[in-house]
């Protein structure tokens, strides 16, 4: 007998696999024209207009010494802040993990905050706390201590917008690690250290090298909220994006693109070590597994 089972719709032959995307060819021809539009012609625009200057007016629009000094203080003070950041964007990462307490979502909250917070609002906030006048700003200056309008503001402001970066790349490496490696290590006798700087770090290092690369570039080109902390002062406080908002406001364009391309190649090489490193932590991790 033939058993018929009602209410059940007829089947029609899959014709083949269903996808909700397109096919490899055209999501790969609709990724590389998305780029294209949003990245590449940008950059190659760049490129072109500076190809514009020949290579004496390039090296001296680059090479001033106004311009020597906005580059060692926006790298330096980018350098500085990611550094700070990756030691206690880490330390931040391992409280959301590890521990449980009153207060975690307003925490883990805030540290979203300089993602959503305008720049400039930020850049505002934080000389109305550092100036002389400022809740903080008036009891360091008594001490000698001035954060606004010098370098030591640009710093502080960079960490502000970098700490996002390093804290939501390490967070969910620390979610996954598996901790059973870590009761295997204190079983065989590993001390708190020894098993944070042995087991823990090498699995983060990848995560923590990532978010320093993504504060650091974040940091290297931050305008908004630096400008009004920053004095601009020539020669002191005034950064490499303020030097090519200047020549633009110049009509300085083929000046203002060949700064711009000195700070594109070294965000570019800065991203290359990372990666490289990224590379061979991954080596060594597989050679010790």
């Amino acid at each position: 007998m033939t058993s018929i089972v009602l209410g059940a719709p007829p089947r029609s032959p899959r014709k083949g696999p269903g996808r909700v995307l397109p096919g490899f060819g055209l999501s790969l021809g609709y990724t590389l024209f998305y780029l294209s539009i949003i990245v590449l012609i940008p950059l190659l625009a760049l490129l072109a207009k500076t190809f514009t200057m020949s290579w004496a007016d390039f090296v001296q629009a680059t090479t001033a010494p106004r311009v020597l000094a906005a580059y060692k203080l926006s790298l330096g003070a980018s350098l500085l802040a990611a550094s700070v950041n990756l030691v206690f964007g880490l330390l931040i990462a391992w409280v959301l993990v590890r521990y449980d307490f009153v207060g975690k979502k307003l925490v883990d909250a805030l540290v979203d905050l300089p993602f959503a917070l305008p720049t400039a609002v930020a850049g505002i906030s934080l000389t109305a706390l550092l100036a002389g006048n400022g809740w903080v700003g008036q009891y360091l200056e008594p001490l000698g201590i001035e954060l606004a309008f010098q370098p030591g503001g640009i710093v502080i402001a960079l960490i502000f917008i970098g700490l996002p970066f390093v804290v939501r790349t390490v967070q969910p490496v620390l979610q996954d690690f598996e901790k059973e490696l870590e009761e295997a290590a204190t079983s065989l006798g590993a001390n708190r250290w020894q098993i944070f700087r042995l087991v823990i770090l090498p699995s983060i290092i990848p995560a923590l090298l990532t978010g320093f690369a993504m504060a650091f570039a974040r940091a290297l080109g931050e305008y908004g909220s630096v400008i009004f902390i920053a004095g601009n002062m020539p020669m002191v406080s005034e950064i490499t994006p303020l030097i090519i908002i200047g020549k633009l406001e110049q009509y300085d364009v083929a000046g203002a693109t060949a700064v711009a391309v000195v700070m594109l190649v070294i965000s570019f090489i800065m991203l290359l070590v990372i990666n490289l490193l990224q590379a061979w932590q991954r080596r060594h991790a597989g050679m010790q597994a």
